[in-house]
């Protein structure tokens, strides 16, 4: 799954998690972990997240190779936020060649203001992770987790001045990966700013028909 932050690839990716049974699997997920239980790798990468920057590709590939390995993804699994250079393309293409996994990249394309203006009004609970928008998804409590009851907050990395730089590195990053994709034609392109569920089923027609 590839999309700018605030696009809602991460929405897409636990849909199609569930309709699929494949694990989603998220890189930004682990890493906040990572920061939040004080492991080795949360604290190389703490500096880069806190400033809105990507965490050096060695540290992610790591922790990727050792996720992607495990028995609950043999038959298949939803990659959210990796890639996101054309290195870890490689990297994760040298893995996927020796089992015969095939690769098809869905992106979830959104204009920049719209992504600002979402990210900016985003919440998240820190207990369960459930993700909220002030403006087109409140939380029916406000400032209070539907699922699980905790109090939302919202991350550093989501205030108007990193993700305006988030977005910056994510153009200068990831953009020459989506052409990368695009031409090895393994690249599908879907609009963001369409209802979740239209969304979800064009990405599932995509699926289907690349089986």
């Amino acid at each position: 799954m590839l999309g700018p932050p605030g696009a809602g690839k991460g929405t897409q990716a636990h849909l199609i998690s569930e309709a699929l049974q494949y694990p989603h699997i998220s890189t930004g997920d682990m890493l906040r972990e990572a920061l939040k239980k004080g492991t080795e790798l949360g604290g190389k990468a703490r500096a880069y997240m806190e400033a809105g920057a990507l965490v050096p590709d060695n540290l992610v590939d790591a922790m990727v190779r050792d996720r992607v390995s495990r028995e609950d993804c043999k038959e298949g699994l939803i990659l959210d936020g990796y890639p996101r250079t054309i290195s870890q393309a490689e990297t994760i293409q040298a893995i996927f060649d020796g089992d015969g996994t095939r690769i098809l990249t869905i992106g979830v394309e959104v204009e920049e203001q719209i992504l600002i203006e979402r990210l900016a009004s985003r919440w998240t609970c820190p207990k369960c992770g459930k993700m909220y928008n002030a403006k087109l998804d409140p939380a029916k409590v406000r400032g209070t987790c539907d699922a699980c009851g905790a109090g939302l907050v919202q991350r550093r990395d989501d205030t108007k001045e990193v993700v305006a730089e988030r977005l910056q590195v994510y153009y200068r990053a990831t953009s020459p990966l989506i052409r990368y994709y695009r031409e090895r034609g393994l690249y599908f392109g879907v609009d963001g700013n369409q209802p979740i569920v239209t969304i979800c089923s064009a990405i599932m027609n995509r699926i289907t028909e690349s089986r």
